[in-house]
């Protein structure tokens, strides 16, 4: 069997981890670098570009230039058209009415851009290893829905990957860290990456890795604070020459650029002085010069800042019982990029009451810990169990489109329940159960997952009595079933939520990968 890989796939960046002598390691890729910048640019000949050399020429093919594909994987168009107006290559509509990309008049799916950067790690993991590699644990952030989740086995499997397991990238990061803990903690993961929050508290020691509790938020991640200063920029501009740079993608994109590397020096020093030259050639906006002070991008961003508050809350009030509300974090781990903005720390700290530790690297610690699992499936790491829960709560729609929740959220997983409905009305002969993920007390607020029916009932005079089972694996899908118990008629299906693409077309689309060449 092939060596199995532990994937952190991130908005900004991605990297790829092994377990060799029962540790973790970082794998390079092909330029030696760890991290490989989540950036794809396909030509009008349909050739792809992946990593460093498609981040350099963003500037000069802004519009086939795909970055932050991580926020459109399993999204539908409408969550994500305020993230579209920001951007330069075009984001359209696509079947289910899920978001997809579109370059020089060809539609691509977040599912094969995705794969893209994973075929790269791939190839630079077969030439560290010296071998085939086609198994893999990926990550994706704690509130990732299923549909989001399925998208991203889509993505693996199109780059050729058997993905092993999903696992929750905070749960990743403590993996990382209680690999050879043998004392208990209570671990707070806060991990704010390129573009999605999660915060997950975890009880760790001797081997065991017990999640109780997680949350997060799916629209908030350091993409967001760079577009507020890049907004301020192009204010800025406005001001000063009356030009508007927004119509302009090239010059959105410098501006962006530089609006980064402002955000990432403000992690070292109280100002930086910000330089954009040739904004717009021959306009009266030649170029772009001002100091950026730590106070005031804090300030910029005060509103991103608070709502990074809002899941800690939560994860310290979702915890199982009262046992666990009793015990205090004894650590608290950073993970994830933007957690190196001082503002950030400083919330950690200020919800969790504890001091960050730096025991873990934030931009490798997911990677590595999806190793140390991969280590576990592959019978490389022992004495290692994990403990993950379901990070939002599955029931099925009931009369007056309400929701019944059969397993809610933060919930340990594996795990089965079941619970018996009646039909709304008598002498009913048919039925059908739509499954739905979410917090809102009505169906149509939620995401639907599934539908099973059930047909040629037997009423037995009244109605007829449905018991509805949901069985949740530790890999996180999900089996459901609905049974009549008087006639024993029954309906079962593993609920694979729609992502638009099926066993054809994935076939389809990992031949296309397979013939495209990665830089």
């Amino acid at each position: 069997m092939s060596e199995i890989i532990g994937i952190d796939l991130g908005t900004s960046n991605s990297c790829a981890a092994v377990v060799i002598g029962g540790r973790p390691e970082m794998i390079p890729n092909v330029l030696g670098n760890l991290l490989t910048p989540s950036v794809v640019r396909i030509d009008a000949g349909g050739v792809a570009v992946v990593g460093e050399h498609a981040l350099r020429e963003r500037p000069l093919y802004p519009a086939s230039t795909v970055t932050g594909v991580k926020r459109l994987i399993g999204r539908r168009y409408n969550e994500v058209f305020d993230i579209a107006e920001g951007l330069p290559y075009e984001i359209l509509c696509g079947d289910r009415n899920l978001a997809v990309v579109r370059i020089d008049g060809v539609t691509y799916t977040p599912q094969f851009i995705s794969a893209l950067i994973l075929r790269s790690l791939k190839r630079d993991a077969e030439a560290f290893l010296g071998g085939p590699v086609s198994r893999a644990v990926i990550t994706v952030p704690a509130y990732f829905n299923e549909i989001q989740r399925e998208a991203t086995r889509e993505a693996g499997r199109i780059a050729g990957f058997e993905v092993m397991r999903l696992v929750n990238e905070p749960t990743a990061a403590s993996m990382a860290y209680g690999l050879g803990v043998q004392h208990d903690e209570v671990v707070a993961v806060f991990d704010l990456g390129g573009g999605t929050m999660d915060v997950s508290i975890l009880e760790i020691g001797e081997g065991v890795e017990d999640v109780k509790s997680t949350a997060g938020d799916g629209f908030l991640g350091g993409d967001d604070f760079d577009e507020l200063v890049a907004e301020w920029i192009v204010e800025d501009v406005i001001v000063r020459y009356g030009v508007d740079l927004s119509a302009d993608d090239a010059a959105v994109v410098r501006v962006r650029d530089a609006a980064v590397a402002a955000k990432h020096e403000l992690s070292e020093v109280e100002s930086v002085q910000i330089f954009v030259p040739n904004l717009l050639p021959g306009s009266p906006a030649p170029g772009f010069s001002a100091t950026l002070t730590r106070t005031l991008f804090n300030e910029i961003a005060a509103e991103l800042f608070q709502r990074l508050a809002g899941p800690c809350a939560r994860a310290l009030a979702d915890r199982a019982d009262e046992s666990d509300l009793k015990k205090p974090v004894d650590r608290l781990l950073l993970v994830g990029g933007a957690t190196r903005m001082t503002r950030v720390a400083e919330v950690a700290r200020e919800a969790f009451g504890r001091e960050p530790s730096r025991a873990v690297n934030p931009d490798e610690a997911v990677a590595l810990g999806a190793a140390v699992q991969a280590g576990v499936m592959a019978g490389r790491v022992r004495d290692m169990l994990l403990l993950d829960v379901v990070s939002a709560s599955l029931g099925v729609e009931i009369e007056g489109g309400r929701v019944q929740r059969l397993i809610p959220r933060n919930t340990t997983i594996p795990t089965r329940h079941s619970e018996t409905f009646t039909t709304i009305a008598e002498h009913q002969t048919s039925v059908e159960v739509r499954i739905v993920q979410g917090e809102d007390e009505r169906a149509e607020a939620n995401r639907t997952l599934g539908r099973l029916v059930l047909r040629d009932l037997t009423a037995m005079g009244s109605r007829p009595q449905i018991e509805v089972t949901f069985d949740l694996e530790a890999n996180g899908l999900l089996r459901a079933s609905a049974r009549d118990l008087v006639s024993g008629r029954e309906a079962t299906q593993m609920v694979e939520p729609d992502t638009g693409l099926t066993g054809e077309s994935l076939a389809a689309i990992a031949a296309r990968v397979s013939v495209i060449r990665l830089a």
